[in-house]
């Protein structure tokens, strides 16, 4: 008896050490929105060190549509082996309540891995646009109903809550003209075609920087570290204002533990490096790098929160 335990013993650790160990082929990142934004900036750069540390080619797959209900739907739907991630932003829970019919269950179709970073919306104005503050635009705003125009990403976007949430507070009526594609957005914004938008400050930066585009404030709590001259909305003029954003790395629902563990080992340790860390930061973009467990609490507590902003801004998506 003894033998024949000791034998089984022996062939469940031949097959053990015969498996091979994750990753053994390339995986693919799917990220919910267009080359150019900061959920892709940051996909790319962590994904560039993930590769590398798990010694496999990292394909990026930018999957943009339907303020990223699209690539939700894929990811969710996909083999629960490792070999295929999802970096998206605060979109996937804001979704369920801005979107009439949405085919994916933010809790129980995703395993989350780790929360990467929270990311702060920058409220611009084209320089011609009569208004250096928020209290200047809003009382500019009220004497020109309608008639001031912003850009988005497409309903449901971080930028496009965010103003629909500015205008319910302050009780001004703005012109929304949505894009597909970010760079088309950009470049409208910059030749005054558009005269505002609410961009996330890594993707607003450089044109900010380079006098292109006027700052007049942050959407979050508190300012952001990579503007620190200019004022959240809620000091300026309308406080209670807290529209920042967050970029989760997730993966299908069913994937195995370990693979979870593994992938969660090394994203938060390469967060966690200092030249990832300060590139990061300087950026507009504040590394987190949590547990799994913390992300799932995270979400489940997101999704309330986003239902009320969803209802106060009156946004609705069919």
């Amino acid at each position: 008896m003894k033998v024949c335990i000791f034998c089984a013993g022996m062939l469940f650790a031949a097959v053990t050490c015969a498996q091979p160990l994750y990753p053994t082929k390339p995986i693919r990142l799917i990220v919910a929105f267009a080359p150019g934004g900061s959920v892709d900036l940051v996909a790319r750069l962590v994904g560039q060190k993930l590769g590398e540390t798990l010694g496999q080619q990292l394909v990026i797959d930018n999957r943009p549509g339907a303020g990223g209900n699209v690539s939700a739907e894929i990811a969710a739907r996909a083999t629960p082996d490792g070999y295929t991630l999802y970096i998206c932003s605060a979109s996937l829970v804001v979704n369920v309540s801005l979107y009439r019919k949405v085919r994916y269950d933010p809790v129980k179709d995703f395993a989350p891995i780790t929360l990467l970073a929270n990311v702060q919306n920058v409220l611009v104005a084209h320089p011609s646009l009569p208004a250096r503050n928020v209290k200047e635009l809003v009382a500019l705003a009220k004497a020109r109903p309608g008639r001031i125009n912003y850009a988005s990403t497409g309903s449901g976007s971080s930028g496009h809550l965010a103003m629909e949430l500015f205008k319910a507070m302050a009780g001004i009526d703005l012109l929304h003209v949505p894009y597909k594609v970010i760079g088309q957005a950009t470049t409208d914004l910059l030749s005054g075609q558009v005269s505002l938008w609410f961009p996330t400050v890594p993707g607003a930066l450089a044109n900010i920087r380079a006098g292109k585009i006027n700052a007049l404030a942050v959407a979050g709590a508190k300012r952001s570290p990579a503007l620190p001259g200019t004022p959240t909305v809620a000091e300026s003029a309308l406080p209670g204002f807290d529209a920042a954003t967050w970029y989760p790395v997730l993966a299908p629902a069913g994937t195995p533990k370990p693979v979870v563990d593994t992938l969660n080992k090394h994203i938060v340790a390469i967060l966690r490096t200092p030249d990832v860390s300060e590139h990061l930061t300087s950026q507009g973009v504040e590394p987190i790098g949590s547990t799994p467990a913390q992300l799932a609490a995270h979400i489940k507590a997101e999704l309330p929160k986003w239902a009320k902003v969803v209802q106060a801004s009156g946004a609705r998506v069919d």
